[in-house]
């Protein structure tokens, strides 16, 4: 059928991206800030060459993950969905619950530094609202 909609973990503006209804959702859609934070677990990527593919401004992907040592585990992915780390667990709780009542967060780079063999990457946590 032509005209079944699928339901996609991304959310209701990935239903419409590239419909002719993208342009009628897409202004309605803003995003709130909802938290400062930084990416955690960048020491332990097992390609830390993404680390240098990133950039100020960047928006990032957040996805539920299912995580034996934290039960609010939340991946932090870049635009290709190579995995930069996790919202670090004191900060995860509150999104973790928005994101398995079905809201859509993201986050963005807000500050990047180098510091010997650790890279410290500052992030905004946005819920998607439309």
């Amino acid at each position: 059928m032509d005209h079944e909609i699928e339901l996609k973990k991304e959310g209701i503006v990935s239903l419409v991206e590239n419909h002719e209804l993208d342009n009628i959702i897409k202004p309605l859609v803003r995003d709130i800030h909802l938290f400062d934070s930084y990416i955690a677990g960048t020491t332990h990527l097992p390609d830390r060459s993404v680390l240098e593919d990133i950039k100020i401004g960047d928006e990032l992907t957040l996805q539920r993950e299912d995580n034996r040592f934290d039960s609010n585990a939340i991946l932090i992915l870049d635009a290709q969905k190579r995995k930069l780390g996790y919202v670090p667990e004191k900060d995860n709780i509150i999104f973790a619950r928005l994101m398995d009542a079905g809201k859509l967060l993201k986050a963005q780079i807000t500050k990047i530094e180098k510091k010997g063999n650790y890279t410290r990457i500052s992030v905004g946590i946005y819920l998607v609202d439309f």
